[in-house]
């Protein structure tokens, strides 16, 4: 909490003391503070040019240097509420943050994965039996839907983002597990080991009625036979797996 109060603070002071920051001044605001600050207003021999220049453009520097630096706070303090499962402030920093660095991957990735588990929390605490509760936990969804695809966008082989999305096509949105599908196979692609993205992608092709690639995926990771539960959960879906798939021949 101390944080965000100082992180707040330096935001308000930057926008009262030097008319930029997060507070969406531009770089034309910043020659304008300097002009005053400078005493270089009406510059007219080469001289004078060149330093006015000079000044203006170190000021900007200096400046941009101090919004990085709040950027990177507001990831910080995001990752911490992360941390401590606080994800509706994390999910506030994440936003903040991305306004700083629009085209970095990971803050997409980390804002995607708050929205989520704040999607869970989207519950009608006034009882009244509206469907607003669960509009607005679609609402969540879409957001941390939207924001693994921009991830994916900013870097194609961000392999967490895929198997992020792919989560949330097969266990969150509702009949969306045939999307889940080509970020899985990718994924795979690279992570060839992981049991985890395998069960997720075996149970994706279960929910669309593809189940020999199911069975397929069970034996796959009985073969790697890392871990013997794993193993046995695997064995046991593919028997449910062949025994649907018999019943439907």
């Amino acid at each position: 909490m101390k944080l965000t109060v100082k992180i707040a603070f330096l935001a308000a002071g930057l926008c009262v003391a030097l008319a930029f920051s997060s507070c969406g001044a531009s770089y034309n605001s910043v020659k304008r503070m300097q002009k005053m600050e400078e005493g270089v207003s009406n510059p007219t021999t080469v001289e004078e040019l060149s330093e006015a220049i000079k000044k203006y453009d170190e000021r900007a520097l200096d400046l941009v240097t101090t919004q990085e630096q709040v950027g990177i706070w507001y990831k910080i303090l995001g990752t911490r509420y992360l941390d401590k499962k606080m994800y509706s402030e994390a999910l506030e920093c994440f936003q903040r943050a991305i306004e700083y660095f629009p085209d970095n991957a990971n803050l997409y990735y980390y804002l995607a994965v708050s929205a989520g588990y704040t999607a869970h929390s989207a519950l009608d605490y006034a009882a009244t039996g509206t469907a607003e509760a669960s509009l607005k936990q679609q609402r969540y969804l879409r957001l941390s839907e939207s924001a693994y695809q921009r991830a994916l966008t900013i870097d194609p082989k961000y392999y967490r983002a895929m198997y992020g999305i792919g989560v949330l096509y097969v266990f969150e949105l509702e009949g969306e597990a045939e999307k889940a599908i080509p970020y899985l196979e990718e994924f795979l692609r690279t992570q060839t080991k992981d049991t985890n993205g395998m069960f997720l992608l075996a149970n994706a092709y279960c929910q669309t009625g593809e189940l020999q690639k199911a069975a397929d995926i069970y034996d796959r990771i009985i073969d790697l036979n890392s871990n013997p539960d794993l193993t046995e959960n695997a064995r046991l879906n593919k028997q449910v797996v062949l025994e649907a798939l018999y019943a439907s021949n």
